[in-house]
């Protein structure tokens, strides 16, 4: 099988099917390969239970999407709608996962690779809200507080006991205010956005201005 993306994605959905009964941190490669169907030997040289962990990121970054996204919404408001689909999809496999994040908790490897991680699932949340724009601030700088925002609204969800997302929402909800305040406070203290903004008034004005003048010529040759 020479799909690095499917025998991820397999292993770790097997991986997590397992470590709801057993500690991540007991598990072994060969019991996952039997689960996911897959022989010991497509694991060779794509993923070890460190890799299947890490990958858990990405593959619940791919439940993030514009479908079913109204842009009438505010920006935060997106925002939200399109990270609770991430938190929604982890429920399905939440014993698993938690088995997961206490292993990975204590490997500091894969607690530095989480830093990007998380800056990878803030710029999908941005693409998939439709605000991958220069507008509002920086992109970059919009991709470090959603991955801040993303981390907290993470360890609320992880407390969670009655299933109905209220830890995990209002964790989120509340970031993302604190989020945008932050942001708004930016652009006052910088003016970033301004100029751009004056740029695009402008150009306006003068299609406007130039439309008449286009009309009477027109006009004028007919």
């Amino acid at each position: 099988m020479s799909d690095t993306a499917g025998i991820l994605g397999k292993g770790l959905l097997a991986a997590l099917e397992l470590a709801a009964e057993t500690a991540w941190a007991d598990l072994t490669l060969s019991e996952i390969a039997d689960t996911a169907g897959l022989s010991l030997s497509d694991f060779h040289g794509v993923a070890g239970k460190d890799e299947l962990a890490a990958y858990a990121e990405t593959y619940f970054d791919g439940f993030m999407s514009e479908e079913g996204v109204s842009h009438d919404e505010t920006p935060r408001e997106r925002l939200f709608d399109v990270i609770m689909l991430r938190f929604e999809a982890m429920e399905d496999h939440r014993a698993g996962l938690i088995s997961l994040m206490t292993y990975r908790d204590r490997v500091p490897s894969l607690l530095l690779k989480l830093a990007a991680a998380r800056k990878r699932s803030a710029d999908w949340a941005l693409v998939s809200a439709g605000l991958d724009r220069r507008s509002g601030a920086p992109v970059p700088l919009k991709a470090v507080g959603v991955a801040y925002v993303i981390g907290k609204a993470e360890r609320a969800w992880r407390k969670e006991t009655s299933g109905d997302f209220a830890l995990t929402m209002a964790a989120l909800d509340r970031g993302l205010r604190d989020a945008e305040d932050r942001m708004q406070q930016f652009q006052r203290m910088t003016g970033w956005g301004r100029s751009r903004r004056a740029e695009e008034a402008r150009s306006g004005q003068d299609k406007e201005q130039e439309n008449p003048a286009d009309k009477s010529t027109k006009v004028e040759e007919t």
